[in-house]
């Protein structure tokens, strides 16, 4: 097979390449930014990969989330994206759970797979500060996204120590969260966020959970994207030594 990362290696060396394709990641979520995020890590040829998500592709994930499609409606999202990751790097080592993360299962999860790093996608908060203080207790690199919904921006996207975020509601929440741990811990954790203040007009209340959420927030199709490219990026500098973690 022609070396398809010939052009990756130009620009970042063949030792990066090399460690990019020894190192085992962990993406929890598969929505509009984990899904940019975990394929911009198989496209920069990372070798072992575990993504997690429960959920299905709906018609209204069409306007931002790379697995939907008209042809992918009600399939697994990770289904959809597994067979996407394959067709890019077949020898990609790829480690599939199609099931929402609660926060009792974490711990385990974290534990069982010698990961190198977590790229954090989930949008619900429980679990989400549950997979980053489990992960950072372990010393695990973890970079999490914040809220891309209401958003509008693209210029306003910032990466940042998880406790130094700002202006975004859910940054507040997950801050709050993880208070109890140490500096020591959670030097692990860098957050990408919007310092844009979260528009008010694109956030309403529905008034009945649907996935573990009241509030439904408009999204433009390229702020979860780029929220993912953000996300994958400082993952690869964590490999390349440029990341502050």
């Amino acid at each position: 097979m022609e070396n398809w990362l010939e052009r990756e290696e130009l620009l970042l060396g063949s030792e990066t390449v090399s460690r990019l394709k020894n190192a085992n990641i962990l993406v929890a979520g598969l929505g509009g930014v984990g899904g940019i995020a975990a394929e911009m890590l198989v496209r920069s040829g990372i070798g072992k990969l575990t993504v997690v998500d429960g959920d299905i592709v709906e018609d209204s994930n069409r306007n931002r989330q790379i697995c939907a499609l008209i042809t992918t409606t009600g399939r697994k999202k990770t289904d959809v994206m597994a067979e996407r990751f394959l067709d890019i790097n077949p020898e990609l080592e790829l480690n599939i759970i199609s099931d929402f993360l609660c926060a009792e299962e974490i711990t385990g999860l974290i534990e069982s797979g010698s990961f190198d790093a977590v790229l954090d996608a989930i949008d619900t908060l429980a679990p989400k500060t549950a997979l980053i203080r489990a992960a950072v207790q372990k010393q695990i690199p973890v970079v999490s996204s914040m809220g891309s919904g209401a958003h509008f921006n693209p210029d306003r996207i910032l990466c940042k120590p998880v406790m130094k975020t700002y202006s975004c509601p859910l940054a507040k929440a997950v801050r709050n969260g993880l208070r109890e741990l140490t500096p020591e811990a959670l030097k692990y954790c860098r957050a990408v966020f919007s310092e844009e203040q979260p528009l008010k007009h694109a956030v309403v209340d529905t008034g009945t959970m649907v996935c573990n959420k009241r509030a439904m927030q408009g999204t433009v199709s390229y702020m979860p994207a780029l929220f993912g490219c953000h996300c994958a990026a400082e993952i690869i500098r964590i490999f390349i030594g440029e990341s502050d973690l």
